[in-house]
């Protein structure tokens, strides 16, 4: 009787080739080991800077926040152009483990830019800015009028 393949071997073979294109797939996702996120099946979820700013008009002064969980005052700068205001950051972060040769090495850098043009001048001078708890607060006073202009004289 001449030797039969086995039926299933093609299914056998389909399947690995899924499972190695899904394993490439996440190491581009930046995936971890099983053993890294229990319960996620070799997928490990990244957040990134989830940078939703807010600008709010408090009478005298603007008001504007940002969230940026995970980041250091170092990684973000805060500049003011006319009335256009700019946040930017950017962080890398680096975990190694070693035992002997490489087990794992990973890197990831993440970073945002956010601008907002404000609806009246401010005081640039006035400009205050703290970060705590993952949320970055702008405050930014309004140019009060008479500062820096000059009486006209009407003809």
């Amino acid at each position: 009787m001449p030797d039969r393949s086995n039926p299933f071997d093609e299914l056998d073979e389909l399947f690995d080739r899924m499972s190695r294109t899904f394993e490439e797939a996440a190491r581009g996702w930046g995936a971890a080991g099983e053993a890294d996120v229990p319960g996620v099946g070799g997928f490990e979820t990244f957040v990134g800077a989830g940078t939703t700013l807010d600008l709010a008009d408090h009478d005298e002064e603007f008001v504007v926040t940002v969230d940026v969980p995970g980041y250091d005052s170092e990684d973000v700068d805060v500049s003011l152009t006319g009335e256009t205001l700019h946040v930017e950051g950017s962080r890398e972060e680096g975990v190694d483990e070693e035992e002997g040769r490489y087990i794992r090495r990973e890197r990831r850098s993440e970073s945002f830019s956010r601008s907002v043009r404000l609806p009246e001048p401010v005081d640039a001078g006035g400009v205050s800015a703290a970060l705590k708890n993952g949320v970055l607060t702008i405050t930014l006073p309004k140019e009060r009028p008479g500062e820096d202009s000059h009486s006209i004289d009407i003809e």
